[in-house]
């Protein structure tokens, strides 16, 4: 059903909440965004094969994910503040580890950590977002996850340049003790909303009733969700991860190109633009779904992606297409993190809504198995373009699946919200008469 306006919160109370939790996720996004910088730099050093180094990233990304539904319920029962406080420790410790790591079992221990100290952060403030602004659900949470997804925007330069000069294991500890303390510090500000500080939206339909995990673990919609989380989020993981190994095989991670004004190698433009556009897109699309609908965005931003894809299989030799066709995928990539979540809080209501995306949040997880896979398929075929029309097709999967099968068993759910509500409350009507 779709809900009514209600009671509205003063405006500073939750924009700040808002604010204090994209600082924490600006602080905790270098552990996934800069890895990329830091895998060259450890198999050069090291003499180790890539698709070792990159299991790290892996373990990180499933402890992140898989551990989110634990998180959600630590979140309900501790509050924001203690969970997010938690993270920034764990955040921060996690590149000192990989600082003073002398074998692959130091970066994976330093994953696992990392896995937590994101996976506290990162749950909790959307969480957070989602709570605050069910009015203004989709840009709320594309702002949150913007922070994340381009928060590494300033720190890209700053991260490549310190590993020229002084080796990744001072890059590692220096950025963590950053990163691990900004967080500590804005999660002072954090806090739930209370029962009257939130107004619900009269655009999109928000089911009032609020489903348990369990109960949301037993309709169809959520497996539906889960199936299209997994298709889009594999080809933006696989892009985040290995670009700047995607960028050494086609030729072009060394390439400078001019743009008269400055000159740059291409892979770190790339990484800067994507980082940009990442983050754009997380808050602009969720303010377009708040107008238009979640599913025919999704539609849109996801047969984006696909085209993408496979542009850049095609035409990624070239610099400057490379560039510009990893900066699309980034764009339609970034938004999956405000579309899901806000779906979900839209499906079964925002009271579980923290365990419930938690385990929505899992097709992360499984994603990053692929990540590995990605990299086996590349050295059997000796090409990228079969890895990424694979993952293209993916896309163009779910974007059709948001039409043709989402948007009406969304319908239908609503509906029969709608009527069981109508029922009890016409029983209640004869029970007082």
């Amino acid at each position: 059903m779709v809900a009514q306006a209600g009671s509205s919160p003063a405006p500073s109370v939750r924009w700040l909440q808002l604010i204090a939790g994209i600082v924490c996720m600006v602080a905790a996004a270098n552990i996934q965004y800069s890895w990329t910088l830091f895998v060259p730099e450890i198999q050069n050093a090291n003499g180790w094969t890539r698709a070792s180094i990159q299991v790290a990233f892996t373990i990180f990304a499933v402890v992140q994910t898989w551990l989110t539904p634990i998180e959600g319920y630590f979140i309900d029962k501790y509050g924001p503040r203690a969970v997010v406080l938690v993270g920034g420790l764990f955040t921060g410790l996690s590149w000192v580890i990989n600082s003073y790591a002398t074998s692959l079992t130091g970066f994976y221990v330093g994953a696992v950590i990392g896995g937590i100290g994101v996976g506290c952060v990162y749950s909790t403030c959307v969480n957070s977002a989602l709570k605050w602004f069910p009015d203004k659900r989709g840009l709320a949470v594309g702002l949150m996850a913007a922070g994340y997804g381009s928060g590494t925007v300033f720190t890209i330069i700053p991260i490549a340049n310190m590993l020229k000069t002084s080796g990744y294991s001072a890059t590692f500890f220096t950025f963590g003790l950053i990163q691990g303390a900004i967080i500590l510090l804005a999660a002072g500000f954090l806090r739930a909303p209370g029962n009257t500080e939130v107004v619900y939206s009269s655009n999109v339909a928000q089911s009032r009733r609020d489903y348990t995990l369990g109960e949301a673990l037993r309709t169809p919609v959520f497996y539906v969700m889960l199936g299209m989380f997994i298709c889009t989020v594999t080809g933006g993981l696989m892009a985040v991860a290995q670009l700047g190994v995607i960028a050494e095989d086609l030729g072009v991670k060394k390439v400078e190109v001019n743009l008269y004004f400055f000159a740059m190698a291409a892979l770190p433009f790339a990484l800067m633009l994507d980082r940009i556009l990442n983050g754009f897109s997380r808050p602009f699309f969720g303010w377009i779904s708040d107008h238009i609908g979640r599913e025919k965005t999704m539609f849109f931003a996801f047969a984006m992606e696909g085209i993408g894809i496979i542009a850049l299989g095609t035409f990624g030799h070239n610099p400057w297409a490379f560039i510009i066709l990893s900066g699309v995928v980034f764009l339609a990539w970034g938004e999956v993190y405000s579309l899901f979540s806000a779906t979900a809080a839209d499906t079964f209501s925002s009271k579980h809504v923290g365990k419930i995306y938690g385990v929505l949040y899992c097709a992360k997880g499984v994603a990053a198995l692929l990540v590995p896979v990605a990299n086996l398929i590349m050295e059997a075929t000796g090409s990228w373009a079969t890895v990424l029309y694979l993952v293209a097709a993916m896309d163009m999967t779910a974007a059709f699946a948001a039409l043709f099968v989402l948007k009406p068993m969304l319908a239908r759910h609503h509906r029969l919200n709608a009527e069981a509500a109508n029922a009890t409350q016409q029983r209640e009507a004869i029970a007082r008469a």
